[in-house]
């Protein structure tokens, strides 16, 4: 049953890495088109939510990256807690592999940035811009090519990307946080204490969990701290285990219900809103600046480095195991994979040179991002390819060399 789970949103997750990669596509074009103005207005445009005393005005791209978002956060959570509770991560091991690889992605690309910051002058405080992992376009990129590979790697990869992520968060809210409201925060942990306790002790309603939801979303954005933290805290109190009268359970039923939402509708709007570039102006000076070459070679070089390395290490010392049914080339593709860095080290990059759009830092920046990303896109989908045709060989003829 459980594999049939697994087999089932593998499926929809290919589709849906379809879906963003044309999203992705379509923002490129429509940035550097005569409809460009028109796509970075829309996205600028202010809209506001109220009910009642509650209101809360934002722009289309933050309604997109702190609403929509929250949801892609919230099934990522639930996966993770099923992995770790009845999968793959139940395995402490396991667990521990892809957290310290996630550490091991963070130390690599600093390493790598402030080493080329003294050598060639790349500004010093871009070092945090290649540090974040982009959840949605590295799952996108392991969906077209995960086909007859072990599923143990995609959830290598999420738990991977999510502590990575949760890690950013935290890098974000210490240098470059102007001050949370701790006040709706702490009404936000409250709720979470509340309902999973009420959780232990009683059956709740889908409404109610949706509405739970939703005020802990509400309390998050008063906050001023990003909703993907409390999505994720949210998915760990949802009962996983089934209920007496229907034998469903409420952690998978919300991971089916939401999943195709996530694949088809938020995951391609958010594409469309982040990917969205556009390259009017750049010259060749530009193209190898040196804040575009430490931020490059910091995603591409550094997170490779940082995570297959943390990995070694930690199966070496005995503390952490590889994925199931995995081999380590497998592992290395996954690890390049992580260099695919996008929209949050886009945001990052925001904060560390703060200015207009098309400043030259912003600018640069944008290429450095990209170029990284396409690059550790690209290799890690071909090393994943080689290593899963590999598989397939040695399956036909078991009297090949074993690859570990």
């Amino acid at each position: 049953m459980a594999r049939k789970f697994t087999l089932d949103f593998l499926k929809t997750e290919t589709a849906s890495g379809s879906a963003l990669a044309l999203a992705a596509v379509a923002a490129l074009i429509v940035a550097n088109s005569p409809w460009s103005y028109d796509y970075f207005a829309w996205l600028k445009s202010v809209h506001v939510l109220q009910i009642g005393p509650i209101r809360l005005e934002e722009t289309i791209s933050d309604w997109i990256k702190e609403g929509l978002m929250a949801i892609f956060f919230l099934v990522v959570g639930l996966e993770i807690k099923y992995e770790i509770l009845r999968g793959e991560l139940a395995d402490p091991k396991k667990l521990a592999m892809p957290v310290i690889a996630a550490l091991g992605g963070m130390v690599g690309p600093a390493a790598v940035y402030l080493g080329l910051s003294g050598s060639i002058g790349a500004p010093h405080q871009g070092w945090p811009i290649p540090l974040a992992t982009d959840i949605a376009f590295a799952l996108a990129v392991f969906g077209f090519v995960g086909k007859g590979l072990p599923s143990s790697l995609r959830v290598f990869l999420l738990t991977l990307a999510i502590v990575d992520d949760l890690g950013a968060i935290a890098l974000i809210a210490l240098l470059f946080s102007e001050g949370a409201n701790w006040v709706p925060l702490a009404w936000a942990g409250a709720l979470l204490a509340v309902g999973f306790f009420a959780a232990k002790i009683t059956k709740i309603g889908t409404p109610f969990w949706v509405l739970g939801f939703a005020a802990v979303w509400y309390l998050t954005v008063q906050s001023g701290l990003s909703t993907s933290l409390t999505a994720v805290a949210f998915a760990m109190i949802v009962p996983i285990k089934a209920r007496t009268e229907d034998r469903q359970s409420p952690l998978k039923e919300a991971i089916h219900d939401l999943h195709p939402w996530n694949a088809f509708l938020v995951l391609p709007l958010f594409a469309f809103a982040k990917a969205g570039v556009s390259f009017a102006g750049i010259s060749l000076d530009q193209l190898f600046a040196p804040l575009v070459v430490a931020i490059a070679l910091g995603l591409f070089v550094g997170k490779q480095i940082g995570v297959f390395g943390a990995a070694r290490l930690a199966a070496a010392l005995k503390v952490g195991a590889k994925p199931t049914d995995s081999t380590w080339p497998q592992v290395y593709g996954v690890s390049l994979l992580c260099g695919v860095g996008f929209t949050m080290s886009l945001f990052v990059g925001v904060l560390a040179f703060p200015g207009a759009v098309d400043s030259a830092e912003q600018i640069q920046v944008k290429l450095g991002v990209i170029g990284g990303s396409i690059l550790s896109a690209m290799v890690g989908g071909v090393v994943l390819a080689m290593s899963r045709d590999r598989r397939k060989d040695l399956a036909q003829n078991p009297a090949g060399p074993e690859q570990d």
